[in-house]
């Protein structure tokens, strides 16, 4: 049986790198973007660019990576993640970092934030120009030993002081949480401690904090119990998840997310993606069959659907794969079907 896992209890040190900043009212005004005055409009965070692309063997040309975004961002995505300031030595296909985020023509009122994971990153992420940044945690201590090579004290740490120099920039911070309903080390994980680890990252100064199920053990049951625990410290409102579908179970999840408020939704166009040190991990939720499922439940993306399967199909084609996406699969295919009835 696998044994329960500690509470964390921060150092001085790592608290006074996490006590919450004061916030200028016209930053404030930013953080809003996610607040709607009718519940009906969920905000997708497309992660492709860096998350789905990042574990890619092939190195992919910068004129892929930049097309990419520009057609997601055409596609009437709201934000979409563009790259990782992280060392090359640990993430070849982020090495372009510089290159892709000064290269894409960006959209008005279109949020571009990046990865940076330590002050090193943050210092090339700010010489870029990136006005929005993401730090990362994982819940328990083996996977933030395996992933960052560090332990989760130390992790909490180096979070608080990428989000203080950021913030102290004039930089938005949005906050990962990994692991949050299963690690592959320690097996399941107890809400409460993502509950406690959540408040932290949101009391620094995170305006919004995404509760990654890494390796796709979660079910909405247990969805359900994560976010009964951590709705109790951190707003709906500031809170997104970040499903994988290794078990088929991240629609489920979202759904059952959208039951408790949750209106941020993290996905990746074609379901490209995983994670190196999650074995097991087929890849993030298709962007394309969560805006087909939100469509379907009356609620708005302002996100087009055709687009963004054609943009799918494109990026999957330049991977030399078939689209990751059961819903883009399905309407290409009737698309198809149409057009050769049409011409009977």
């Amino acid at each position: 049986m696998l044994r329960a896992l500690p509470r964390i209890s921060p150092s001085k040190h790592i608290q006074a790198a996490l006590k919450p900043k004061f916030i200028p009212i016209s930053v404030q005004k930013k953080l809003l973007h996610t607040d709607h005055e009718e519940n009906k409009y969920v905000k997708i965070v497309e992660v492709g660019p860096r998350d789905g692309l990042q574990n890619e063997k092939q190195l992919i040309p910068v004129q892929t990576k930049v097309k990419l975004i520009e057609l997601l961002a055409q596609a009437g995505l709201p934000v979409v993640e563009t790259t990782s300031f992280v060392n090359p030595k640990w993430v070849p296909q982020m090495g372009d970092n510089h290159d892709v985020f000064t290269t894409i023509q960006k959209k008005a009122n279109v949020s571009y934030p990046v990865l940076t994971p330590n002050l090193q990153g943050l210092k090339g992420a700010l010489k870029a120009g990136a006005q929005e940044v993401a730090v990362f945690v994982a819940v328990t201590e083996s996977f933030n030993r395996k992933n960052t090579n560090c332990s989760t004290e130390e992790s909490l740490q180096r979070a608080g002081q990428v989000i203080k120099e950021a913030l102290d920039n004039g930089l938005q911070v949005r906050g990962y949480l990994s692991c949050v309903l299963g690690c592959p080390y320690e097996g399941p994980v107890e809400p409460e401690l993502v509950a406690t680890m959540a408040k932290k990252l949101y009391d620094a100064g995170c305006y919004e904090i995404s509760l990654g199920d890494t390796i796709g053990t979660g079910t909405p049951g247990s969805m359900n119990k994560l976010l009964t625990q951590v709705l109790k410290v951190v707003p709906a409102n500031r809170v997104a998840v970040h499903c994988h579908d290794t078990y088929g179970q991240a629609l489920a999840n979202i759904s059952k997310a959208l039951d408790h408020g949750v209106r941020v939704v993290d996905s990746s166009v074609s379901g490209l993606g995983g994670c190196p040190y999650a074995p097991g991990a087929k890849g993030n939720v298709a962007t394309e069959d969560v805006v087909y499922m939100l469509n379907g439940m009356g609620l708005e993306t302002n996100v087009d659907l055709d687009a963004l399967i054609d943009i799918g199909q494109w990026i999957s084609n330049e991977l030399g794969r078939d689209t990751g996406s059961r819903a883009g699969a399905a309407l290409l295919a009737a698309k198809r079907a149409k057009l050769l009835r049409a011409k009977l």
